[in-house]
């Protein structure tokens, strides 16, 4: 295997937020000059290549894939307020009726349908509104319902009887892991996993490693093999479909689910054939992968750019091995080279996207080399863009994705362990977690460690030294009082010991303390005192109109060796710092100490006065862009990523 484990100030922000720091002095990247020409161009995704814009298709569902994906590597509220505004039409009102989404051909059993209802969980993981959930709901139904075949492989679809497709790989794995990450389901895991690899060992062929588009399992339709059912080539958009489905999935995935060693194999194994497979000079595929010689054969952008993200997003993850990243690089150079234009608006256009494949049907489709090759190929195809988004926005973390590849980032569970119910009426943690797209949580702040390789973990009980043995930065956020939880886990002297411990021996210790009357001081100041860093239960930068101004503050450059650049950002309603001994300010506001450092033995700790990089003030919702939290939180970041060991 090759897993590697209303504000009245104007402050200027720059709008090119890239790959690495330094593109955010830069123009814009490629994904986002073509989000923002997606939003500019096509509100509500109505794009010309859709054959029913404003309807419930998939082709809908990759592109705001692809603008989700932007949106969190951004934080540019512009692309959150297009998914919302696209999905929010097909919701029946407060989705409590029978149909719950607006003209959703549920009787048509179809995993094409499926694809959309990920951006329904998005939704409510993000706003946490109930009829998100009783939609996305509605869509996991179908699929208890959807038909399979003998050894358990769902039809593609009701006029599809026994044939799986790799299509529906990503139409219905990554809904299938989401949600049941979302809603705690393992029967949801094991539906999403179960397909996938269902279709590694049926549709892989031994000698490539490539995978056959279609199986049918009856070996009854005319385009299958009539001894292994399997359909006559290599479509590459279908094993595109499959390559992006193993690395969403996977993301979803507990670390310790029990088929996540096969899952990560099939991705290895899919892995070393489309590289296998790129070509040379440009870093792109054919239509027909492995015929690149055939005449007719082309160059075919949405597949180019589903490799490109797939591969680069699992290097990034530590699922793949990190020479795979500069075959992304190369996709993703041929595909700027090829396919895109840009015109004198400052808008571009992207071709080179096959518009349909598939198998059967009325005309027939034989799955022959002619028949792919004769397919119509067309420009701002709503699905292509989709694909095009999503390896842009993993090349956006290109640069820095190897910097602190394998480490892990550990937040505090135990001492702040606040609860909540969820839609489905399930207890749940939240408040500071990283798997918490709600305003409280950290998920923004998550996925910036996960810019530089590194891995996500919650410790949910006292710490001890065996569980901080691999853990480069712990972070503690706001530790609890009864008012927020009744039965709060306090700081006690030996997890003091335990920590100051592993900071002397090279961790990076992150404590973001609050104001005064949301959380516990007497006991938590316990650990922050071992380092001379004392936090003062006061309430400063208090908010208590729409007016945001008593909580902004300024980052000068090169505040306490930290922050790159200066940020205008956000802390409402905070504490103070008082240091002593080897501890320093790190920023100072009106004479009151806001963030410090302080080296300890082989490790550093930083303190701040406030959670300040939650998603309220992080993901672009809820401040004005002149608020730069997000570019903030990057700088930070990537100070911290630099000293972890």
């Amino acid at each position: 295997m090759r897993e590697r484990r209303c504000i009245r100030f104007a402050f200027v922000l720059c709008v090119g937020i890239g790959s690495s720091l330094g593109a955010l002095a830069q123009g814009p990247s490629p994904a986002r000059r073509m989000a923002d020409t997606v939003v500019a161009k096509w509100p509500k995704a109505y794009l010309p290549s859709l054959n029913t814009p404003g309807k419930w298709t998939y082709e809908e569902g990759v592109l705001l894939d692809g603008m989700t994906a932007e949106w969190r590597v951004t934080g540019d509220r512009r692309y959150f307020e297009y998914l919302k505004g696209t999905i929010d039409p097909h919701i029946d009102g407060d989705a409590t009726g029978a149909v719950p989404i607006i003209g959703y051909p549920a009787d048509q059993h179809s995993l094409d349908n499926i694809k959309t209802g990920q951006s329904l969980l998005t939704l409510y993981r993000v706003t946490l509104q109930p009829k998100y959930y009783r939609a996305a709901k509605y869509v996991r139904d179908q699929l208890r319902e959807q038909k399979r075949t003998p050894s358990g492989g769902f039809w593609h679809k009701d006029i599809y009887p026994n044939q799986v497709w790799l299509d529906g790989a990503y139409m219905a794995g990554p809904f299938l892991a989401e949600y049941g990450a979302t809603f705690h389901e393992s029967e949801a895991f094991d539906e999403a996993v179960g397909e996938l690899i269902l279709m590694d060992s049926k549709m892989r062929d031994p000698k490539t490693g490539l995978m056959r588009h279609g199986w049918d399992e009856s070996k009854q339709m005319p385009w299958a093999d009539p001894v292994t059912g399997l359909s006559p080539e290599v479509w590459a958009r279908a094993m595109g479909w499959y390559a992006m489905a193993l690395v969403d999935v996977l993301e979803w995935l507990p670390e310790d689910y029990p088929r996540r060693p096969a899952l990560l194999a099939a991705l290895n194994r899919t892995a070393q054939a489309i590289t296998k497979y790129q070509d040379s000079t440009t870093g792109l595929w054919y239509q027909v992968v492995d015929k690149q010689a055939q005449p007719g054969n082309y160059f075919e952008q949405s597949a180019s750019s589903m490799f490109v993200y797939a591969l680069a997003k699992g290097a990034r993850l530590g699922y793949l091995p990190q020479n795979d990243e500069a075959n992304a690089r190369k996709g993703w150079a041929g595909i700027q080279k090829k396919f895109v234009t840009s015109g004198a608006d400052g808008l571009v256009s992207l071709g080179g996207t096959v518009k349909v494949g598939g198998l059967g049907g009325k005309p027939y489709r034989s799955g022959t080399f002619d028949y792919y090759v004769h397919e119509p190929v067309i420009a701002d195809d709503a699905k292509g863009i989709g694909a095009y988004l999503l390896a842009g926005s993993e090349m956006e973390q290109a640069d820095t994705e190897a910097k602190a590849q394998g480490k892990t980032v550990l937040v505090d569970a135990w001492f702040n362990s606040q609860t909540r119910t969820n839609a489905a009426g399930q207890t749940e943690l939240f408040h500071y977690k990283w798997d918490d797209d709600s305003n409280n949580g950290f998920s923004f702040f998550g996925r910036m460690f996960q810019r530089y390789g590194m891995r996500l973990a919650e410790q949910k009980t006292a710490p001890t030294p065996a569980d901080l043995k691999r853990v480069s930065i712990y972070i503690f956020a706001s530790p609890d009082i009864p008012s927020k939880n009744p039965r709060p886990s306090y700081m006690d002297p030996k997890t003091v010991e335990v920590v100051a411990d592993w900071v002397k021996a090279g961790g990076v210790l992150v404590l973001m303390q609050n104001d005064g009357p949301n959380a516990e001081f007497e006991h938590f100041d316990a650990l922050g005192d071992r380092f001379g860093i004392h936090f003062n239960p006061v309430l400063r930068n208090h908010v208590l109109t729409e007016d945001k101004t008593p909580g902004l503050l300024t980052i000068p450059a090169g505040a306490g060796g930290i922050f790159e650049r200066e940020h205008h950002t956000y802390m409402k309603d905070t504490c103070t710092i008082t240091v002593s001994g080897a501890a320093k300010a790190a920023l100072t506001d009106k004479g009151d100490v806001m963030m410090a450092t302080v080296r300890y033995g082989k490790g550093i700790v930083y303190a701040v006065v406030d959670p300040w990089l939650y998603n309220e003030y992080t993901d672009g919702r809820n401040l004005t862009p002149s608020i730069d939290t997000f570019a903030a939180g990057l700088d930070l970041v990537h100070w911290l990523a630099g000293e972890a060991k």
